[in-house]
C-alpha cells in the first residue's frame, strides 16, 4: 500500500521542498525577466517570503544550507575558472591596488562611524566595519552571461576581490584569537606558514594532479567532472583548515584548474549549467531565507545600524570604484561596473557576523543589520551590473576589431573513428567565438555499390561527433558527399558550403598510389585557398603545457599571415597555453608586432631557429605536453622551401610523444592568375625554415 503524503508547514517532504525550489528557479527568473529585473533579486526575495521570517514555507534547514554552501563555492570556483589568466597577470598591481583600496576605505568609514557615533568598543567596531569591506561576486553571472568576463574592469574586480576577502578574513581571525588571549608571535608564524602551505598546495600540486587525472580520464566525461567538483571542495576544506573562509579555496581552486578547463570544452559547459542552474540559485533563495524583516520594525538599534550599513557600505564600495577609476583612467560604464560587481555583500560579511555573534562581541541587532544588508546590497549589486553591463556589452560589440574578413566556417573531414573527438574539440577552439557558425563533420563515401551501405555506416559513426559537440553547446552540422574519391568529395563540400578552415587528422601511411596519383593532402593543397590545418593529436587538449610554433621566412608575406596568427592565439586562450615563436629575427620582430597589437592577448616568447635541420634534430627543451605547430606552406609561395614538404614525415617520426599541427595558411585563389614573387632567401637550402 502507498504511503500517505502529509503536507505540512514548514514542508518537510524532501521530493516536495525539492519541486517548489526548482519551480521558484524556474518560474521567478522568467517572470522578472519581462519586467527587466535581474532573476538574482527574484531569488533572494523568494527566499525572504518563503523562508523561516517569511511565511515559513520551507525551513533553512540542513539539505538548504547544504546546497546554499555548494552554490556559494560555485560561484567563486567560475570566478577563478574563467578569469583571463593572461590579463590576470597584466593586471595583478592593479587588482592589487583596487583590493586594498576596497578594503582600507570601507574599513576606516566603517571603524570610526561605530567607535564614534555608536559607541562601540574597538574590536566590535572593527568587526562591523569588516562587513563593509568584503564582497561577493552575486552579480558574476550576469557578467558571464553578457561576454565581458574578460573586460579589465572585470578582471581586475576578481582579483581584488581574493584581496580584500582574504584581508577581512585575516583580521576575523586576529580579532577571535586576540579575544581568546592567543596573540603571541608564535600564533602569527604559525598563521601564515598554514596559508602559505595551502597555497602551495592548491596552486602547485593540485595542478599536476588534475592533468594526470585527466589524461587517465580523457574518455570519462562524466569522472572528469566529478573529479573537478572534488578538487573545489577539497581546496574549500584545506582552506578552512588553513584558517581561512572556504570561499578562498574555492577561487583558488578555480585559478588551478584554469588552465586546464578550455571555456569552449564541454567540461566547461558542464561546469557552468550545473552551477547557474542548480547550485548558485539555491544559494541566493538561502541567503533571503536569512532576512528578518520584522526585526526592522520591533528593534530600534537594529535599524539605526541597519540604516548605517545601507547607507555607508555602497558609499565605501563607490569611492574605491572611482579612485580606482581614476588611477587607472577607467571609463565611467567601467568604473560603475566595478562599483556593481564590489557592492554585495553575502559570504564573508555573513562569516564576520556570525563569528562576532558566537563569540560576543556582536549582539542580535548586529546579524540582522548585517542580513538586511545582505538582500539590499543583492539588489542594488543585479541592478547596476545589468544596466552598466548592457551598455558596456553594446559598446564593446561596436568596438570589437573586425579579425577577420568571414566568420569561421570549419569542415572535418572524418576517417577514423577513434579522432573524432579530438578533431572537433580542436575545431571548438579554434573558432571566432563571435560568431556562431556551426562545425561541419564531413563523411565521404566512394561512389561505388557500397555507395548507401558506406552512408549508413559513416553517419552513424558521425553521430557521436554531434553528440559530442553539443555537450560544448556548440551546432555540428553534418555533411555527407558521394564522390569518386575523397579528394573530390572534400572539394565539392568546400565550395558549397562556403569553408574558410579545412581540420584533417593526419594519416602517416602512404600507399604506392599516393605517390603516383598524390594524397589527400596533396590534392586539396594544389586545389584551395583555404586554411588547412593537418592534425595528429597525441595528449589531451586540455594538458597542453606550450604551444611551439616554427614559423618560416617570409610568413609574414603570405595572405593568411594574419589568419593563422588568429588560429593560434585562439588556441593559446582556450587551452591557457603560452606561445613559444620559433623562426628567424626577421620574421620573430614581426611577429612582435602583430602579437602585440592584435586581440586576444596572450603569453608570447621568441626564440631564434636557423634552419629545419634543427627543427628535425633538436628537442632538448621540448616536454611532451608541448604541442609542435608548424606553419608550412604550398609551392610556389613566398614563404615556401623544399625541405617543407618532409615536415608532416618528420613531426611523426620525430616526436612521436607530442601532439602536432601542420598549417598551411590561406592563399588567393588557384583560379586567379595572380603574380607570386619567387621565395627570396640567402644562405644554404633549408633555412628558410
Amino acid at each position: 500500500m502507498l504511503n500517505k503524503v502529509h503536507l505540512s508547514l514548514p514542508l518537510e517532504e524532501p521530493v516536495v521542498i525539492f519541486t517548489l525550489v526548482l519551480l521558484i528557479i524556474l518560474v521567478v527568473p522568467i517572470i522578472l525577466g519581462r519586467f527587466r529585473i535581474p532573476g538574482i533579486v527574484g531569488l533572494i526575495v523568494a527566499g525572504v517570503i518563503l523562508g523561516p521570517n517569511g511565511f515559513h514555507i520551507l525551513s533553512r534547514d540542513a539539505s538548504i544550507e547544504l546546497f546554499g554552501t555548494v552554490g556559494l563555492l560555485y560561484i567563486m570556483f567560475q570566478a577563478g575558472l574563467e578569469i583571463d589568466m593572461i590579463d590576470f597577470k597584466k593586471y595583478k598591481v592593479r587588482s592589487l591596488v583596487f583590493g586594498t583600496l576596497t578594503f582600507m576605505i570601507p574599513m576606516v568609514i566603517g571603524t570610526l562611524t561605530f567607535l564614534y557615533l555608536h559607541g562601540y568598543d574597538i574590536k566590535p567596531a572593527i568587526l562591523l566595519a569588516s562587513m563593509f569591506a568584503p564582497h561577493t561576486l552575486l552579480a558574476y553571472p550576469i557578467i558571464s552571461r553578457l561576454g565581458l568576463s574578460k573586460n579589465e574592469a572585470v578582471t581586475l574586480t576578481i582579483g581584488g576581490t581574493l584581496i580584500t576577502d582574504t584581508a577581512v578574513l585575516f583580521v576575523l581571525a586576529v580579532i577571535i584569537n586576540s579575544t581568546h588571549g592567543s596573540t603571541s608571535v608564535g600564533f602569527w608564524v604559525w598563521m601564515v606558514a598554514q596559508m602559505a602551505i595551502f597555497v602551495a598546495v592548491v596552486l602547485w600540486l593540485f595542478p599536476k594532479i588534475a592533468k594526470y587525472m585527466f589524461k587517465q580520464l580523457e574518455s570519462e566525461k562524466g569522472a572528469q567532472y566529478i573529479f573537478v567538483l572534488t578538487v573545489v571542495f577539497a581546496a574549500a576544506f584545506l582552506s578552512e583548515v588553513a584558517g581561512m573562509e572556504a570561499i578562498i579555496g574555492a577561487f583558488l581552486a578555480g585559478l588551478a584548474l584554469n588552465p586546464l578547463i578550455p571555456h569552449a570544452s564541454a567540461l566547461m559547459n558542464r561546469v557552468e549549467f550545473v552551477g547557474n542552474n542548480i547550485f548558485i540559485p539555491f544559494f541566493l533563495i538561502s541567503t533571503g531565507m536569512l532576512v528578518d524583516l520584522k526585526v526592522l520594525f520591533t528593534d530600534t538599534n537594529a535599524i539605526l545600524i541597519a540604516v548605517t550599513i545601507i547607507i555607508l557600505a555602497p558609499l565605501a564600495k563607490y569611492a574605491a570604484a572611482y579612485v580606482t577609476q581614476k588611477l587607472f583612467k577607467f571609463s565611467v560604464l567601467q568604473r560603475n561596473l566595478i562599483f556593481g560587481l564590489s557592492s554585495a555583500h553575502a559570504a564573508a560579511t555573513l562569516a564576520v557576523v556570525l563569528a562576532g555573534f558566537d563569540i560576543g562581541l556582536l549582539g542580535e541587532s548586529a546579524l540582522n543589520g548585517a542580513v538586511v544588508l545582505i538582500l539590499v546590497s543583492s539588489m542594488v549589486s543585479s541592478f547596476s551590473t545589468e544596466k552598466v553591463g548592457r551598455k558596456l556589452a553594446i559598446l564593446e560589440s561596436r568596438r570589437k576589431p573586425d579579425i577577420s574578413e568571414k566568420p569561421d566556417r570549419i569542415l572535418v573531414p572524418i576517417g577514423n573513428p577513434q579522432t573524432i573527438e579530438s578533431l572537433i574539440d580542436l575545431s571548438v577552439m579554434l573558432k571566432n567565438p563571435s560568431h556562431r557558425e556551426p562545425i561541419y563533420p564531413l563523411a565521404v563515401v566512394i561512389d561505388n555499390e557500397h555507395a548507401e551501405e558506406e552512408i549508413y555506416k559513416k553517419n552513424k559513426m558521425l553521430q557521436e561527433a554531434i553528440k559530442h559537440a553539443s555537450a560544448s553547446d556548440n551546432d555540428v552540422n553534418l555533411v555527407s558527399k558521394i564522390d569518386v574519391n575523397v579528394s573530390s568529395g572534400i572539394l565539392r563540400a568546400i565550395k558549397e558550403l562556403m569553408i574558410t578552415e579545412v581540420v584533417l587528422g593526419w594519416n602517416a601511411k602512404i600507399t604506392t598510389r599516393d605517390r603516383i596519383f598524390g594524397t589527400v593532402l596533396d590534392n586539396l593543397l594544389d586545389n584551395t585557398e583555404q586554411m588547412i590545418l593537418v592534425c595528429k593529436i597525441i595528449q589531451p587538449l586540455n594538458t597542453t603545457g606550450r604551444l611551439i610554433v616554427v614559423v618560416p621566412t617570409n610568413a609574414e608575406l603570405e595572405r593568411g599571415f594574419m589568419r593563422w596568427i588568429r588560429s593560434v592565439k585562439l588556441l593559446s586562450t582556450q587551452l591557457g597555453a603560452p606561445i613559444v615563436f620559433r623562426g628567424r629575427r626577421r620574421t620573430l620582430n614581426k611577429l612582435k608586432s602583430v602579437i602585440a597589437d592584435s586581440k586576444p592577448t596572450v603569453e608570447a616568447e621568441y626564440a631564434p631557429y636557423n634552419n629545419l635541420n634543427e627543427f628535425a634534430t633538436t628537442k632538448s627543451d621540448l616536454q611532451n605536453d608541448d604541442m609542435v605547430i608548424v606553419i608550412s606552406a604550398r609551392k610556389r609561395t613566398v614563404s615556401y622551401n623544399s625541405n617543407m614538404d618532409y615536415v608532416p614525415r618528420v613531426l611523426s617520426r620525430n616526436y612521436k610523444n607530442n601532439s602536432f599541427i601542420v598549417i598551411y595558411p590561406e592563399q588567393y585563389p588557384v583560379y586567379q592568375n595572380v603574380p607570386i614573387k619567387p621565395a627570396s632567401y640567402s644562405g644554404n637550402e633549408g633555412e628558410d625554415v
